[in-house]
């Protein structure tokens, strides 16, 4: 079985946030999945087998199966792309089905564009923010008032957390088993941290101990629910805007991201990718 690691949504041809990619002939038992996922070490490793007119695919942390996971899909991708071709990929997921686009640079390396699962969001309760605000080393008035806390749904559920200060995302520090707790009591795979620079980019950071990472240096879910989410706000900034994320953690990552006026449809979030080999990890 070979294992390929893919950077997606890097940055320069740096950075990007690391996944393994799995094209099997048919679908491993979930336990070997999540051995698999285990020994690798990244935050999701993705497990592809062909179906039909496209591929069946499934993403696992160390700890537990993702329902979607935006980075592991770009890296999926530009494996497909390599071995298959320029062209739009049919993916189906545990909660129905999406496409992931590729295409080649001229440098050689390739680009993908995922089109997630239709989004959602709704508010946090007071309480349950409170709670982890705590946690996070935060307090309401850190919070920037015209960004709503609020959960966000687009394949798999977020919060969303918009910060007044730049400073304040870059200090971010937790109790990892008491926010873990916390994020499985609302189903929550990814706390989404931000800063709103202007009003086409964000940076953002994603605390992730759900899955047995500490920080997820590159976010394509949690991106496709943001944009999900600011369109449920009415947000006035612009519908192509782009996302920086890993700077805080020395894993500098780009994600383009770009969705239409019309409330719950898909999102497209586009990011380049690297192989990651012993010399450029």
């Amino acid at each position: 079985m070979e294992i390929l690691r893919i950077a997606a949504f890097s940055y320069n041809n740096a950075g990007g946030n690391p996944a393994g990619v799995v094209i099997c002939n048919e679908m491993p038992a979930e336990t070997e999945m999540l051995a698999i996922a285990k020994q690798v070490g990244y935050s999701e490793t993705a497990f592809l087998t062909q179906v039909n007119d496209g591929w069946r695919v499934r993403y696992f942390a160390p700890e537990m199966e993702v329902p979607f996971c935006g980075h592991a899909t770009i890296a999926s991708g530009a494996v497909l792309g390599e071995k298959f071709g320029e062209s739009i990929y049919k993916l189906f997921i545990n909660q129905g089905e999406i496409t992931v686009s590729v295409a080649k640079s001229d440098t050689g390396t390739f680009s993908a564009t995922l089109q997630s699962p239709a989004t959602w969001s709704e508010i946090a309760p007071n309480d349950y923010v409170e709670k982890l605000l705590t946690e996070l080393n935060l307090a309401t008035a850190d919070i920037d008032t015209n960004y709503p806390v609020r959960f966000a749904f687009a394949g798999a559920k977020h919060l969303i957390i918009v910060l007044k200060d730049r400073k304040k995302l870059a200090d971010m520090s937790y109790h990892f088993e008491r926010v873990k707790t916390l994020m499985q009591q609302e189903g929550l795979v990814t706390i989404d941290m931000l800063w709103a620079e202007s009003n086409h980019r964000f940076h953002s950071r994603n605390p992730f101990p759900t899955g047995g990472v500490y920080e997820d240096p590159a976010t394509g879910a949690a991106a496709a629910a943001l944009a999900g989410y600011l369109r449920d706000i009415e947000w006035q900034g612009e519908n192509n805007f782009e996302i920086l994320q890993g700077e805080d953690m020395g894993c500098p990552s780009r994600l383009s991201v770009q969705y239409t006026k019309n409330k719950g449809e898909s999102i497209k979030v586009t990011g380049e990718t690297r192989h990651i080999t012993e010399t450029n990890r």
